[in-house]
């Protein structure tokens, strides 16, 4: 009110601003919750977790989470309805339902964040950002198993 400045005006300029952005950003969400769904309707995400199983008992982290892992860098509703279905398998409190709820909260979707936030600032290139937020995503699954473990047992 000091200022006299438009409100109105104000919002819908904004609101015209976050359309443009949505423009720029929509066709790399497309395509990865597409190559989500393919990936998973192809039963390569079933064959890639029998893969990685000997190395994730190795490591302490139940194999029943593979899919979790793999789908949570690229989609947030893929990988909640992933740790949905684990819960619901193996039940809330159980070893395996609580690595899932830890690692749900501990790691970001990695490649849906950089899709929007990049695309949104015209960046192409995105250099050690993907390599790095990669392995904070790692260190998140191998914590949320360490962290379940040490607070609850195994």
């Amino acid at each position: 009110m000091g200022k006299r400045v438009d409100v109105y005006g104000a919002l819908t300029h904004g609101a015209e601003e976050g359309l443009t952005v949505l423009l720029k950003v929509l066709p790399a969400l497309v395509g990865l919750l597409t190559a989500v769904a393919m990936f998973r309707a192809s039963g390569a995400l079933e064959w890639l977790t029998g893969l990685c199983a000997p190395a994730l008992e190795f490591l302490g982290i139940p194999p029943e989470t593979t899919p979790l892992m793999l789908v949570r860098p690229v989609s947030g509703s893929g990988a909640l309805a992933v740790g949905s279905d684990l819960i619901a398998t193996y039940g809330p409190d159980s070893y395996i339902g609580r690595v899932a709820a830890v690692m749900l909260g501990s790691t970001e979707t990695t490649f849906y964040t950089i899709a929007v936030y990049f695309g949104s600032a015209g960046i192409i290139r995105t250099r050690h950002t993907v390599p790095a937020a990669l392995a904070a995503d790692l260190t998140g699954f191998l914590a949320s198993a360490f962290a379940v473990r040490l607070f609850f047992g195994a």
